[in-house]
C-alpha cells in the first residue's frame, strides 16, 4: 500500500523506534504513548483492519498472538499488560493497517481510557 504509514515503517521508509522485528511482524514505540510502555505490533502484510482479516490470514494472526507474550517479556511487563485493537471509525482506528497496541508499566483502569 503506497500511502500507508505503517507499510512505510515496515519497509524502513519512515524511521521508527523498533522493539522487535522478524519476517512477518514489526513492533515499534507509539508516537503518542498512553502508558509508560506503549508499542504497536503490526503485520508486515497490509491488512486494513480486523474486518479485513481472511481465512488466509489465520496462521499470521496466530503467529502475532504467540509473539505478544515474548515482546511483553522483553519490555519488562511481568506484572501484566493490555493488548488493544481498534477497528473502524467508531473503534477509533486512526491508521488503516491492522495493528495492536501493547500497553503496560501502569495499573490499567476499567473501562479502558
Amino acid at each position: 500500500m503506497g500511502d500507508c504509514v505503517f507499510c512505510k515503517i515496515a519497509e524502513k521508509e519512515i524511521p521508527s523506534n523498533i522493539v522487535y522485528e522478524d519476517d512477518q511482524i514489526i513492533c515499534f514505540h507509539d508516537l503518542e504513548p498512553q502508558a509508560p510502555v506503549h508499542v504497536l505490533i503490526i503485520p508486515k502484510k497490509h491488512i486494513a483492519s480486523m474486518d479485513d482479516v481472511s481465512a488466509d490470514d489465520q496462521q499470521l494472526m496466530g503467529y502475532i498472538m504467540t509473539k505478544v507474550k515474548e515482546i511483553a517479556k522483553t519490555l519488562g511487563l511481568e506484572n501484566g499488560y493490555r493488548l488493544v485493537n481498534n477497528c473502524g471509525e467508531d473503534g477509533f482506528q486512526t491508521v488503516k493497517h491492522l495493528h495492536f497496541h501493547l500497553l503496560g508499566k501502569r495499573k490499567m483502569t476499567w473501562p479502558p481510557g
